[in-house]
């Protein structure tokens, strides 16, 4: 990793569910464009510090950050604490999520309320505890949502995921409309079929291959393709756009 250009120096972004995946990719790029990053985590600090640590190497300032995304209080506290320590916020990534699926006949209470609370949940509490930062942020506040495709074409099988996910867009485009008197921007990021961790776990090869019949550029994406967009969205060349959802998918919704 090396840094790209300083579009973001001085800035700090806090990336939730960093240590792994989309988030991990995020935290790379903003930090190739000169941004101090808080990589958030839940359990696994081992991979929060590595990507610390792959940072720190090349040149670029990080820190992680364990809190849970659905625990309000704990979300508070911590970005307070992110906000004294760091001395502001500028770019916050609701990037944390879990996906659980099964029919939706099966699908029990505690899975619906356990997807809810980290993938819509998450966000807001991020959301609304950020704001008093964003607000006074130097050079504007920016908030990047990562939703996706599912979100809005739905899927079977994944009836709390598109659910959270179709919310998240909703929450984007109110907040983008709350918080644009004081120039913070708010967008979404719609992936499609992204090679993670979590798609190898809970996407069997079968079904994996009738995905890829679907995607009309014939290929699955990187994560790299979703952290190049959400640097983008984080740097001064997307100061007019706000409220949007940009669709990352190789063409599978358009």
């Amino acid at each position: 990793m090396s840094i790209v250009d300083k579009a973001l120096a001085s800035r700090v972004a806090l990336v939730t569910g960093g240590s792994r995946g989309i988030g991990r990719a995020i935290a790379l790029a903003l930090s190739r464009r000169g941004a101090k990053v808080i990589v958030n985590f839940t359990s696994r600090p081992d991979a929060a510090e590595a990507v610390v640590a792959e940072i720190t190497a090349a040149g670029g300032q990080a820190a992680s950050a364990r809190f849970d995304v659905s625990d309000s209080a704990a979300v508070t506290e911590s970005i307070k604490e992110i906000g004294k320590t760091h001395g502001s916020l500028d770019i916050l990534v609701n990037n944390a999520g879990v996906a659980i699926n099964g029919l939706l006949m099966r699908f029990s209470d505690d899975q619906w309320q356990k997807t809810m609370a980290i993938n819509l949940g998450g966000a807001f509490h991020c959301t609304r505890a950020a704001s008093s930062l964003l607000l006074r942020a130097k050079e504007h506040g920016r908030i990047i949502n990562i939703t996706s495709v599912v979100g809005e074409m739905g899927n079977r099988g994944q009836s709390a995921y598109a659910a959270s996910k179709a919310g998240m867009i909703g929450f984007t485009k109110a907040t983008a409309l709350e918080l644009s008197s004081r120039r913070v921007t708010v967008n979404a990021i719609a992936p499609g079929f992204i090679e993670t961790e979590m798609t190898a776990e809970h996407l069997p090869e079968e079904q994996k291959q009738k995905l890829l019949e679907s995607i009309p550029l014939g290929r699955i994406g990187g994560a790299d393709e979703i952290a190049d967009v959400a640097a983008f969205l984080a740097g001064p060349e997307a100061a007019y756009i706000t409220g949007q959802v940009l669709r990352v998918n190789g063409g599978m919704l358009m």
